[in-house]
């Protein structure tokens, strides 16, 4: 029995990655600060460490006795807005934190890492579907973090044999299907929660930036992936390493692509309820397509995702109207 390291195990996909693991009969253990993660997201038996990437010698002396197969990374802040406005907090927490994971299974000779990348790297695409080999070119803090950390992992590998993949994944969304853990942050930057929370009447409407982009209803397409999906990838990813592969990096994503007004016009043929949204100014910075080519996951991990939009929004949907944290 394979045991994997889960870090930032209580987040948002990091905690859906945890329930698939130990139901395919891994020995998970989860560390995270807490600082953004919810405990209770957790399964109560898991075996949970409360430690501060930044802190590299608690974490050395928490990893020292145990026997870990791999390493899944999650553990960084991911909000583009809050990383424009506080880069030097983003360099710290994401870089030196990944930086002193990275060390510290060097020094315990943990050979395996999958890491949670991000389709932000890219910037504005050169062509669409996106692949793997277009130019890296981020346009905020957060996206730098994230292909710093990439950097590191390829020089670690290159001097001390440290395998890694890389997940550069599109919009995460959705929620279990059994509505026990979803979607939290706060604040809540994404678009289909703040969608759902308008159908809840917690928002008066939602704002729906630009309608002049060159798409077919004028407004932003985005990939987006349902969680479980997500979780099943980094599960494979790990598989791939655990059998000895190279390092690699890979996309994750449906291949295919929705507007905000379809995201809008499905979470209210999902929820019955009729979505005010509000015409605004474009965002500074929004590509008007962002979609995945994900022939590399298909061919390299035998990833196929499953869910499509309205499952997305379905179980988000059955989860933001009770949520358990």
């Amino acid at each position: 029995m394979k045991t994997i390291l889960v870090t930032g195990g209580a987040g948002y996909i990091g905690s859906h990655t945890v329930r698939l693991l130990l139901k395919n009969n891994y020995t998970v253990i989860v560390l995270d600060n807490l600082s953004r993660g919810h405990k209770e997201s957790l399964p109560p038996d898991v075996k949970f460490l409360q430690v501060d990437l930044l802190n590299r010698t608690a974490m050395l002396h928490a990893f020292k006795d145990l026997h870990i197969d791999a390493v899944i990374h999650f553990a960084a802040f991911a909000y583009v807005g809050e990383s424009v406005e506080n880069p030097l907090m983003y360099y710290e927490n994401n870089v030196i934190g990944s930086y002193n994971l990275i060390s510290v299974l060097h020094e315990l000779g943990i050979k395996h890492i999958v890491f949670s990348s991000t389709c932000s790297i890219y910037g504005n695409p050169v062509s669409v579907p996106i692949n793997e080999g277009q130019v890296s070119a981020p346009i905020n803090p957060y996206a730098n973090t994230k292909l710093f950390i990439e950097h590191i992992l390829h020089d670690a590998d290159t001097a001390h044999g440290i395998k890694s993949v890389c997940l550069r994944y599109f919009n995460a969304a959705g929620a279990s299907a059994n509505a026990e853990i979803g979607e939290s942050h706060d604040p809540e930057p994404h678009l289909i929660p703040l969608v759902l929370f308008t159908a809840l009447g917690k928002r008066p409407f939602i704002k729906v930036f630009g309608n002049d982009y060159p798409t077919p209803d004028g407004t932003c397409i985005r990939d987006y992936i349902h969680v479980d999906d997500l979780a099943d990838a980094h599960q494979r990813a790990v598989e791939y390493l655990l059998s000895g592969n190279p390092s690699t990096i890979i996309n994750l994503g449906t291949g295919d692509g929705n507007s905000v007004m379809e995201v809008i016009k499905t979470a209210e043929e999902v929820t019955g309820i009729e979505i005010p949204f509000q015409m605004v100014e474009r965002r500074a910075g929004d590509p008007a397509v962002l979609v995945a080519d994900n022939k590399k996951a298909r061919e390299i991990l035998g990833w196929n995702p499953v869910n499509g939009i309205r499952e997305v929004l379905q179980t988000a949907w059955d989860w933001h109207q009770n949520p358990k944290y």
